[in-house]
């Protein structure tokens, strides 16, 4: 996927097959035992974070819906250009 497709984090998804939402609080993420790379790291919504055991690592190509697309300014838009420029190195 391109990075300017990122959703922003504070967005509100469901994954295929899920009984419950996610909100996303991290994008382009590691997974710190194998190194694989994810799209995305977000917590129940609307629990929000209650330790590592309840953060899901998980890719675009895995979202059915987008319930709530979360906040974007400059600041975002600069972060997903610095964030281009990395993987295009």
């Amino acid at each position: 996927m391109k990075v300017n497709e990122l959703l922003p984090i504070g967005s509100v998804i469901y994954l295929r097959e899920a009984d419950r939402p996610l909100m996303i609080f991290g994008v382009k993420q590691s997974n710190l035992d194998t190194g694989e790379e994810y799209d995305y790291i977000g917590v129940l919504y609307p629990e929000g974070s209650m330790g590592r055991e309840s953060q899901f690592l998980f890719q675009h190509k895995d979202i059915e819906r987008v319930v709530f697309r979360g906040y974007e300014d400059d600041a975002r838009l600069e972060f997903i250009k610095k964030l281009e420029a990395f993987y295009e190195q």
